[in-house]
């Protein structure tokens, strides 16, 4: 059995599209034109987004911010993550996915892999969307604190 998380990613033109927004992956393993499965050590965060279209538009979106767990650990069901993984963040519906590709862009902006950022800060953009408020942006003085603080934590 092995350690990795794997994920799904399906492209099928104009109509469903699963993609990686971030994160490292460690195994990429083509099925066919439109599939391909990837995989993420334990402890890897990514973001998995899922988008579905039909002849009217674009009729489901979402957007999960997750991290890679080991083999035997709890962990929450996803939908083409096997065997799951932990979620800091999710996003249904365009607007709010939007924004959350927005977050990332500005985080990736400050020159900051958006993998590297802690799970409280996309807990906390989780967390303010659901209650329809702005999420604090992420700043370079809070990634050096939290560098800071993983150094001196076990």
């Amino acid at each position: 059995m092995s350690d990795l998380t794997h994920v799904e990613l399906l492209w099928l033109k104009k109509r469903i599209e699963n993609y990686i927004r971030f994160g490292k992956t460690v195994e990429n393993r083509i099925i066919d034109k439109s599939r391909r499965v990837v995989a993420f050590a334990p402890g890897s965060i990514f973001a998995f987004v899922r988008w579905t279209a039909n002849d009217f538009g674009t009729i489901a979106s979402r957007i999960d911010i997750l991290r890679a767990v080991g083999t035997g650990k709890r962990c929450s069901t996803i939908a083409y993550v096997r065997p799951g993984a932990d979620i800091f963040l999710t996003a249904i519906g365009w607007p709010k996915v939007e924004r959350v590709l927005e977050i990332i862009d500005a985080v990736e902006a400050l020159d900051i892999d958006a993998a590297h950022v802690p799970p409280e800060y996309w807990r906390h953009v989780h967390s303010r969307l659901a209650a329809r408020e702005s999420p604090r942006p992420y700043t370079r003085q809070r990634h050096e604190a939290w560098l800071l603080r993983r150094r001196i934590e076990p």
